[in-house]
């Protein structure tokens, strides 16, 4: 290791500035971080896995050379952006509520909500774990007995938009998330995903005020 012979079990090392060989050859220590947008689909688990065997993501992202976990969840039958990766520590930063990380979703609901329904969404409902935080919340539009509402959130309760609609009175139809921090869903199909390119991975470092990372290998190095 760095030039000397290591003959002590349990030596540790730093795999950011240590060089290691084995029988003359480099070992590349670095971690090859991989971020995959998807487009979830309504009727899939955010997991890798299921003891029951219900629709997972895992079957929708594989061949990326990696295993990837969910950053975060989408409720089973909510569908829209999703990360995946396995960089665990910037996985980490993004779901934690202090680094406040906004989450836009779209919702499809029942009925008219009124301003007085916008205003309470906007400062926070009372559910039975707790108060939401504000929210930013526009209507987008409105026919048929149904209206489409943008909301805006940096906390993550479970199927916290739904709980929310409904506690004004105006339960959930649909509900696809369009953003996440620096990130727009876009045009991606449902079903479908794509790897993120090193800006938007940079993008996502900066927005939990880290600088862009130089050290640790991608693949897009």
């Amino acid at each position: 290791m760095n030039g000397r012979v290591v003959r002590t079990l349990g030596t540790k090392i730093d795999p950011q500035r240590d060089r290691v060989h084995v029988d003359g050859r480099l070992v590349d220590l670095r971690t090859t971080k991989v971020w995959v947008m998807l487009h979830k689909p309504q009727g899939y688990l955010s997991t890798c896995s299921d003891p029951h065997g219900r629709p997972t993501v895992g079957s929708l992202v594989s061949g990326y050379g990696a295993r990837l976990f969910p950053v975060g969840r989408l409720d089973m039958d909510t569908e829209g952006l999703l990360l995946l990766t396995n960089d665990g520590e910037l996985a980490y930063q993004l779901t934690h509520p202090k680094f406040g990380i906004p989450k836009t979703y779209v919702a499809e609901v029942e009925g008219d909500p009124s301003a007085a329904a916008l205003q309470r969404l906007r400062r926070g409902v009372e559910l039975e774990d707790g108060r939401t935080s504000p929210a930013e919340v526009r209507p987008l539009a409105r026919g048929g007995g149904r209206t489409h509402i943008e909301l805006v959130l940096t906390e993550g309760k479970k199927r916290q938009v739904r709980r929310m609609l409904e506690t004004v009175g105006h339960p959930v139809r649909t509900l696809r998330r369009v953003r996440t921090g620096p990130l727009a869903l876009g045009d991606l199909p449902v079903g479908k995903a794509r790897e993120l390119s090193a800006e938007e991975v940079a993008a996502l470092r900066r927005a939990v005020g880290r600088e862009p990372e130089t050290a640790a290998r991608t693949r897009h190095d």
